[in-house]
C-alpha cells in the first residue's frame, strides 16, 4: 500500500517534469518496489536483496529515469517503514548507493547485455564502499582512525560476498526473465479475431 501511494504521488508529480509514463513502465515500476519491499521483509540472508539489480533494471528498461530513480527509492522507503531506521547520514548513503544502478542502466542500455556484469558487479562494490565508510564515519562502532576503517572493511566482508552473489543473482533473474518473455511474445502467433459475419 505504501509502495502504491509512493508510485501514485511519483505520477502525480511527473507531468509537471513533463514526462509522460506508460501503463506498461508503471506497473512493472510497481512490480519492481513490491518485489523489492517482499525481498527485504521476508526472511533472507544478510544483504541477498534485489533491490540494487531491480534499479539497475529500472534504469535499463524504463523510459523514464526519473520512474527508475524512483524504484529503488520507494522500496527503500516502504520496506524500511517496517523495518525500522537507522542514522538518517547512514541511510543517505544507502539510499544514494541503492540509487546508483538505476543511472547505470540508463547509461548501459544502448552499450547492451555485455555491459550488466561488469554493471552489477561495480554497484556492489560501490555499495560497499561508500555504506561502510558511512557505518565507520557516523555510527560510533569504530574508532576514527585508520585502524578502525581497516576494522570496519573487514568486518563487512562476509556483508561483501552477500551483496555481490544477490546483485548477480537478482540481476541474472530479472534479466533473464525479461529476455525470455520478450523471445516467447516475439515468436508466438497472433491468433486473427474470429468474427461473425452478419446474416
Amino acid at each position: 500500500m505504501i509502495a502504491m501511494a509512493l508510485m501514485t504521488s511519483v505520477r502525480r508529480a511527473l507531468p509537471a517534469l513533463a514526462v509522460e509514463l506508460s501503463r506498461a513502465d508503471l506497473a512493472l515500476a510497481m512490480s519492481l518496489v513490491g518485489l523489492d519491499v517482499v525481498a527485504r521483509l521476508a526472511p533472507h540472508a544478510p544483504n541477498f536483496t534485489p533491490v540494487a539489480a531491480s534499479a539497475l533494471f529500472a534504469g535499463a528498461v524504463l523510459r523514464s529515469r526519473s520512474l527508475a530513480l524512483a524504484v529503488p527509492l520507494a522500496a527503500m522507503l516502504a520496506s524500511d517503514f517496517f523495518l525500522g531506521g537507522y542514522d538518517w547520514r547512514v541511510m543517505g548513503v544507502v539510499y544514494a548507493a541503492l540509487a546508483l544502478p538505476a543511472l547505470l542502466g540508463r547509461w548501459g542500455r544502448a552499450r547492451g547485455a555485455i555491459v550488466l556484469v561488469p554493471l552489477a558487479l561495480s554497484s556492489s562494490l560501490f555499495f560497499f564502499a561508500t555504506t561502510n565508510f558511512a557505518v565507520w564515519m557516523f555510527s560510533g562502532m569504530y574508532t576514527h582512525d585508520l585502524a578502525g576503517l581497516v576494522h570496519c572493511y573487514v568486518a563487512a566482508l562476509p556483508f561483501l560476498q552477500n551483496t555481490i552473489i544477490g546483485d548477480m543473482f537478482w540481476t541474472a533473474l530479472l534479466f533473464g526473465g525479461w529476455w525470455s518473455a520478450r523471445f516467447v511474445a516475439y515468436f508466438t502467433p497472433i491468433a486473427p479475431i474470429d468474427r461473425a459475419r452478419p446474416s
